[in-house]
């Protein structure tokens, strides 16, 4: 009988200083299941890589609320059960989510509260960019035509 490796079990025998974090100006990224050292700027883009699509971004907004089936996400973002299930994927090796199988169920929650804290600080920020557009277009529509050169000298003919 061969015997299985139960990889927590090797970090749990392991000292500490064999386990700690690496530098702060260096981390970890796996490529194919290599382990290879990348700057933090890069780490960083490749975070908000995952982040960039809507489906995750949605996914990591109804976690905020706290832990979901599958079946609630699936009923909440109205996707292919295969599209949810790639996109959690990317989620869970990013290390952003978690998931609990209960039976046949899967739960899925926020990894911890700094993913939540990001997706906060996103929300704040884009409040903040569309009212400043919201401000300007108000000024642009409240402002009289005749006081809109850059209008006049474009000559647009509207009877084409």
């Amino acid at each position: 009988m061969t015997a299985t490796r139960n990889p927590a079990r090797e970090r749990a025998r392991r000292p500490a200083a064999a386990i700690a974090a690496p530098a702060p100006s260096r981390v970890r990224a796996t490529d194919r299941g290599l382990s290879v050292p990348v700057p933090l700027h890069q780490a960083k883009a490749e975070l908000f890589k995952t982040l960039g699509h809507p489906v995750r971004v949605r996914v990591l907004e109804l976690l905020r609320e706290g832990p979901r089936p599958v079946r609630d996400l699936l009923a909440a973002i109205e996707v292919e059960p295969s599209n949810l299930s790639q996109q959690l994927a990317v989620l869970r090796r990013a290390g952003l989510v978690e998931a609990r199988r209960e039976g046949a169920t899967v739960t899925y929650a926020l990894a911890g509260g700094d993913v939540s804290e990001l997706m906060g600080a996103a929300r704040r920020i884009l409040t903040e960019l569309l009212a400043d557009q919201g401000l300007l277009l108000a000024q642009l529509r409240a402002e009289p035509l005749e006081r809109r050169p850059a209008e006049r000298s474009l000559n647009i003919s509207h009877n084409m």
